[in-house]
């Protein structure tokens, strides 16, 4: 079992930066890969990100590729989204996850982990 706590969402404005921050608890942190995924209000939840787990290769969204950037510290047991030139459409609930699989990491349902999310509402 691992547990994982987003946090460090809020409001911004059109073409500012957010990091947000995902923390796990529980089995070792290195032994997951990790993804970010967001959900809008009124739609499905998508894939942003996600980062190997020794953080060597990553993956991301055609929507967000050169404007965001995934990266780990597991001896912090945390998984990082910088998030920069951030538009209006980026709103939405962010969630990080892991999996202990190494294929079909941009598919939700790969994920055994979830945590409760953290909202970002981009300002036009």
């Amino acid at each position: 079992q691992v547990q994982l706590a987003e946090s460090g969402g809020g409001l911004v404005q059109a073409g500012g930066s957010l990091r947000i921050s995902c923390v796990a608890s529980g089995r070792t942190f290195s032994s997951y890969a990790m993804g970010w995924f967001h959900q809008a209000p009124g739609k499905d939840r998508e894939f942003v990100a996600h980062i190997s787990r020794n953080g060597g290769i990553t993956y991301y969204a055609d929507s967000v590729k050169g404007r965001f950037t995934i990266s780990r510290d597991n001896a912090k047991s945390t998984v990082y989204l910088q998030m920069n030139r951030l538009k209006p459409e980026d709103t939405a609930v962010y969630y990080c996850a892991a999996t202990t699989s190494m294929v079909r990491l941009t598919a939700s349902g790969t994920y055994d982990y979830w945590g409760q999310g953290t909202q970002v509402t981009v300002s036009s």
